[in-house]
């Protein structure tokens, strides 16, 4: 996760490793369906997914464009009829990679709305 938000560099860094951390641990695993993706015994990306909502879905930036999003993305939203996404406004290559995924930008927000202050985006699919 801190690999891939710290190749953006609009992104502020708003936790230490040890807050990641205590999120990926005591937040996300008990709260969310995550799937990791791994090459070798390295951890290369994951998804987490709570109800319609993907929360999360983070590459490590030497493999994007290699279709481990996608694999992660396809696999674990198959059964949803509905997906619902946020997507910051500067991540180009995040908001073309959902849209070629069948998802449709429906409602733009400044960033009051999340934790970072940035202008997002709420993407749905509909099957």
């Amino acid at each position: 996760m801190r690999a891939s938000l710290n190749a953006f560099d609009w992104m502020p860094v708003l936790h230490t490793p040890e807050e990641d951390l205590f999120f990926i641990r005591d937040v996300m695993l008990p709260r969310q369906q995550v799937t990791v993706a791994e090459a070798g015994e390295e951890i290369i990306g994951f998804i987490a997914v709570n109800g319609d909502w993907v929360e999360q879905l983070y590459l490590d930036p030497t493999w994007t464009g290699q279709g481990v999003g996608s694999r992660l993305l396809t696999d674990a939203t198959a059964a949803l009829p509905v997906v619902n996404l946020h997507c910051f406004q500067s991540n180009t290559g995040a908001r073309r990679f959902y849209e070629r995924h069948g998802f449709r930008a429906e409602l733009s927000g400044d960033g009051t709305a999340n934790e970072e202050g940035l202008p997002d985006i709420l993407y749905v699919r509909r099957r």
